[in-house]
């Protein structure tokens, strides 16, 4: 780790616990005011210290917003475990947690359904966003700097013949995604496989996490996954109010 970020870190743990002034951090640190008030200087600007109403620092509420966003990521795939092991048992098909994380979307979680067949999903591999219901109902739910950003990084490469191969494409079924409210996979990775998905929100009103349904089309087409939406949708919403939402499923309060 360079110095100038153990530095920084170091300069965060110690204002956090406490208002601090400027010498203090300096003589903490060991280095001249000079030094310590560009590493503040620096940190302020990126909302990770502040100056308080006394002249020194205190913690930045970058910092309470990072640390909210990580307790909600990590409280997300053990509130939502027991609604998708019930979507289990209750329609025996496999279901999918999906996360954000940076610019593609990753499996949290995965309970296989009755009679599973081998499918190419795996807990902390990411989901290809041209083809996965999960990810392309995250993408569509993001504003359009991070669908663009999540978009630029996609790889169109084609699977079976319903495999969505441009961008073009993909945007038109990530508004049609949005109309409706849920994502769909017509056997666009594996053929003999399709798939739901629906948003999860948080207390933001912001979509970082989804569900999926996959069911083998011999067990369970589009057809008969599309009548149980709304099985599907009131788990996706009770999950979402357990993170804080109050709002229907399309965002709004």
């Amino acid at each position: 780790m360079s110095q100038t970020v153990a530095r920084a870190i170091e300069i965060i743990g110690f204002v956090s616990r406490q208002h601090r002034a400027l010498g203090e951090v300096a003589d903490h640190l060991g280095v001249h005011k000079s030094r310590a008030l560009r590493l503040l200087q620096t940190l302020e600007e990126n909302g990770f210290v502040r100056r308080v109403p006394e002249g020194g620092y205190g913690m930045g509420f970058q910092l309470i917003a990072l640390g909210q966003l990580a307790l909600e990521q990590v409280e997300v795939r053990s509130l939502a475990q027991p609604v998708l092991r019930r979507l289990r048992e209750e329609h025996g098909h496999t279901v999918h947690l999906g996360e954000l994380a940076g610019d593609r979307i990753v499996y949290v979680d995965k309970i296989d359904g009755r009679g599973t067949v081998a499918m190419g999903s795996r807990i902390g591999l990411p989901a290809r966003t041209h083809t996965a219901a999960v990810a392309k109902v995250i993408t569509a739910c993001q504003d359009e700097a991070i669908r663009a950003r999540i978009l630029d990084a996609a790889e169109f490469t084609r699977f079976t013949p319903a495999t969505i191969v441009d961008r073009a494409a993909l945007e038109r079924e990530l508004v049609a995604t949005r109309e409706r409210g849920w994502a769909e996979d017509d056997g666009e990775h594996e053929d003999y496989i399709n798939c739901v998905a629906l948003p999860i929100f948080d207390a933001r009103g912001q979509v970082t996490h989804g569900i999926s349904v996959t069911a083998l089309k011999a067990v369970a087409p589009l057809s008969r996954l599309r009548a149980e939406i709304g099985d599907f949708r009131a788990a996706a919403q009770e999950i979402s109010q357990s993170l804080g939402w109050r709002g229907d499923e399309h965002g709004q309060r």
